[in-house]
């Protein structure tokens, strides 16, 4: 080993030894014949003196010494005494140097790991390497670390196998755009990059492997956002001979295992069960954010029989009118502050947002008058308002009411600090519908994936009343992000048929499609499910970062591009002749 020691290791028991330290340097400053350096690597900080006063190679090399050159340096560790630094876990010592190897020198960087003014992200994502280097990225590539360790090891005393599953597969496009991969040895023919290895698993539990779990990479060509990625990695588990509450007692064990192993902190289980059709209505969201109150509230009776005609046309029409309760924020909000959010909301669908100031029994607003003394006291009753609160309110389809008031609670419980912004807060949402009517393609479409078991009670529903059919589907959510999802899966390949026959998909369209799925099933499949976690999205929350891109290594931009290697980047012509590919590219203007 080139080094006796790291740079977060040395304390003032180690004075009078001699080491060896190798880093980066971050600081340099020269005072009269002594140089300062401060050396960096992963583990922490190490300050560094060079006496140059007889030592004329050493001088040299030590006044050239510039941010992040790599240097070795030997030295002893010594006392700071009245210089010490109470915010460096080092900061008792420091290494009076006796030499110095220049191992590698820096090209002036783009900006500093140390800094903590940050240039724009496009920049660092180019320069990744530097910015691999800073210490927040580097804590949290350590989280990242600790979280899956934590994770294989509570799987394995649960008695789960780790099994991998292909990344080269079978295109089942269901939801997102599949990555295609050309085979070179089946001209025409193409792989597909999985989305997850659901299919896979499911045959797993049919082949009798009822515990599995794996640390698994999936791909999805799809628009990204802060918390989505083109390529992510996924706690995926499934099990056999087990029914819904099986699995999430499971993945509550999972939680209070990491928040224990990650935070020190106990986690109190349960974990809420909350249903779909009660989040929705409650918070407008499928993943509220449950670290604050302010819940939605319908208004019908009072909004259909008030004189202020947009309320009263909207029920009328089978509209709803619904509102929340931001307490004490009448005087923090302007005018000018609330035509903001009519316009956010207005990105959700909304065609206007009410508001009311509130008073002793009376509500103050441009649209006030139109409602008489009885609807202001109804309003402020159902709303729990008191004095100083301010109410919003949207009129429009259950649809846009939801998504436009869920989008308001969460930037107005950002906005007014409603919450601690380092609380995890946990839940399950249960219950969810089988399908969705897509009115655009006329046909229903899986809510969560074609493989979820529906509710016992409601199958009968499946060929007379689908919108109703619940899923055993299960969503776990966190801080307002779905950080996992998962279901009982259809083991009677008839059922599943049922379902595929519902969203317009035939038997040999089934067969052409899933047919390994379906095969192996009629081959004796027991009830099993499982659920699959967003690895880099709790490695996010546990590290109270809101974007998931500062989580992963090598991440890719919102336009799916790595800035670092420039990939995608085109092929050769040769490449593609031996893949049997002509491409068909637009013409460049």
């Amino acid at each position: 080993m080139l080094r006796t020691h790291t740079c977060g290791e040395l304390r003032s028991e180690h004075i009078g030894q001699s080491v060896t330290l190798g880093g980066w340097v971050q600081n340099y400053r020269d005072h009269r014949g002594l140089v300062f350096i401060d050396l960096r690597d992963r583990y922490g900080l190490t300050q560094v003196v060079f006496n140059l006063s007889h030592d004329d190679q050493m001088q040299s090399v030590a006044r050239g010494l510039r941010s992040e050159d790599v240097v070795l340096v030997e030295g002893e560790v010594i006392s700071r005494s009245e210089n010490i630094n109470p915010r460096l876990a080092t900061g008792e010592i420091e290494i009076k140097a006796v030499r110095l190897d220049l191992l590698s020198k820096s090209k002036t960087p783009p900006f500093e790991p140390s800094t903590t003014d940050l240039p724009n992200e496009e920049l660092r994502l180019k320069h990744r390497f530097l910015d691999l280097r800073r210490a927040a990225v580097q804590q949290s590539m350590v989280l990242r670390h600790a979280l899956t360790k934590a994770t294989r090891n509570y799987f394995d005393e649960h008695g789960f196998l780790d099994i991998e599953t292909p990344i080269l597969g079978r295109s089942t496009p269901e939801g997102a755009r599949d990555y295609l991969v050309p085979s070179r040895v089946h001209p025409g023919s193409f792989f597909a990059l999985p989305q997850s290895p659901q299919i896979y698993k499911q045959i797993l539990m049919i082949a009798g492997y009822d515990r599995y779990m794996q640390i698994a990479r999936c791909f999805r060509d799809e628009d990204l956002r802060a918390d989505r990625q083109p390529e992510f990695t996924q706690i995926d588990v499934e099990m056999a001979f087990v029914q819904r509450d099986d699995i999430l007692d499971v993945i509550d064990g999972l939680m209070a295992h990491l928040v224990r192993e990650l935070r020190d902190e106990e986690l109190a289980l349960p974990l809420p069960r909350l249903t779909h059709e009660e989040v929705m209505e409650r918070f407008g969201s499928d993943k509220p954010d449950l670290r604050f109150d302010m819940e939605l509230v319908d208004i019908e009776s009072i909004a259909g029989a008030c004189g202020f005609g947009v309320f009263k046309n909207t029920i009328e029409a089978g509209g709803r009118v619904r509102g929340l309760n931001a307490r004490g924020a009448a005087e923090k909000y302007s005018r000018k502050m609330i035509d903001e959010l009519t316009a956010f909301v207005g990105d959700y669908g909304a065609k206007g947002l009410a508001f009311f100031r509130v008073g002793e029994n009376v509500l103050d607003s441009p649209i006030a008058k139109f409602l008489d003394d009885q609807h202001h006291r109804e309003i402020i009753e159902a709303l729990s308002a008191d004095p100083g609160d301010l109410l919003f309110f949207v009129a429009d389809t259950a649809a846009v009411t939801s998504q436009a008031l869920a989008a308001l609670r969460n930037r107005l419980g950002r906005e007014l600090q409603l919450y601690d912004p380092s609380e995890l807060n946990i839940a399950w949402v249960i219950d969810f519908p089988l399908v969705t009517y897509n009115e655009e393609e006329d046909r229903w479409d899986a809510e969560h994936h074609p493989f979820c078991q529906p509710v016992a009670e409601d199958v009968p529903l499946l060929k007379t009343d689908p919108g109703a059919v619940r899923a055993q589907s299960y969503d776990l959510i966190c801080n307002g992000y779905e950080a996992g999802s998962g279901s009982i899966r259809i083991h009677d390949a008839s059922i599943q048929q049922d379902v595929f026959d519902l969203m317009g998909i035939q038997s040999e369209e089934a067969e052409m499609r899933f047919g390994f799925l379906l095969e192996a099933l009629r081959y004796g499949a027991p009830p099993h499910g499982g659920v699959a976690l967003g690895l880099d999205r709790w490695v996010m929350l546990f590290a109270g970062h809101d974007n998931i891109r500062d989580v992963i290594a090598f991440p890719k931009t919102q336009k799916a591009a790595d800035l670092l290697s420039g990939a995608p980047s085109p092929v050769d012509d040769r490449q593609l002749r031996d893949l049997s590919i002509k491409t068909d590219l637009p013409e460049s203007s």
